[in-house]
């Protein structure tokens, strides 16, 4: 069998008396798109937290390729592999889209230029439209400040951003939230050209039926437990709805 590129087992997590994830199991296979779904409440921002490293779990077990790790915080998940796109962005409005490609890895001239901090923005910028053109995302213009840009193709940079130095993982939060419905399609278009491009991707949704339509597997939790992982061709969006709310708490292959 194939091994997991990221396991959690049974992993706790108590705030106070309230506990928001009650023995979970998850796991990201290579080469897929799993949707993590579950009502509000259900833990999913929690148990995302806890695997891009802003969060630590009470008790449980992190496996990176069925080794144990632990992410004391964000900079050591970015560096095993994985990135998160929150619904914020995290952009910066001001710069460009390559610029932000490279947010925090600036790359600089060399020589004496570049022991003086000169960015290297003609690297920078060729190498971001190859991972544009890579990932079929179309912009306006490499030029403008993504300020400028339709909420979808902000998104796009993001993505692409996140793509681009995750070496196993992207986490994508509601990364249709927001957005109409051609922008909508073309982000969806998007996560999918990411995982054929050997990253996988961790989708986490309220959309149904979005699901269904890109998902390779549905996790599904519920009041904190792992309830359900669903093979979408199986499913429907009532089935789904079903288990997020009311479902047994037994998983089902």
């Amino acid at each position: 069998m194939t091994q997991p590129l990221l396991e959690a087992r049974n992993i706790r997590r108590t705030f106070g008396h309230v506990q928001a994830l009650r023995g979970v199991d998850f796991k990201v296979m290579p080469g897929e798109i799993v949707a993590l779904i579950g009502d509000n409440g259900a833990g999913k921002s929690t148990l995302v937290k806890i695997l891009s490293g802003a969060d630590q779990f009470d008790s449980g077990e992190l496996l990176i390729d069925g080794k144990p790790v632990h992410f004391g915080s964000p900079r050591d998940a970015q560096d095993a592999g994985l990135a998160t796109v929150y619904q914020d962005l995290a952009l910066a409005p001001d710069l460009p889209p390559a610029e932000n490609l490279y947010l925090g890895r600036e790359l600089v001239r060399s020589g004496l230029l570049g022991r003086l901090g000169v960015l290297d923005r003609v690297t920078m910028r060729e190498r971001a439209a190859k991972v544009f053109t890579e990932l079929g995302v179309k912009l306006k213009s490499q030029n403008v400040a993504v300020d400028t840009l339709s909420g979808g193709q902000r998104q796009s940079v993001a993505i692409s951003r996140a793509a681009m130095w995750a070496e196993k993982i992207v986490f994508l939060d509601e990364p249709t939230a927001a957005l109409g419905v051609v922008q909508t399609e073309r982000v969806l278009e998007l996560t999918k050209r990411v995982r054929d491009n050997g990253t996988s991707v961790v989708l986490i949704s309220h959309n149904m039926p979005q699901v269904l339509e890109v998902a390779d597997r549905v996790h599904v939790l519920r009041l904190g437990q792992s309830v359900a992982d669903l093979n979408p061709k199986d499913v429907t969006v009532n089935d789904l709805v079903r288990e997020m709310t009311s479902g047994t708490t037994e998983k089902q292959s």
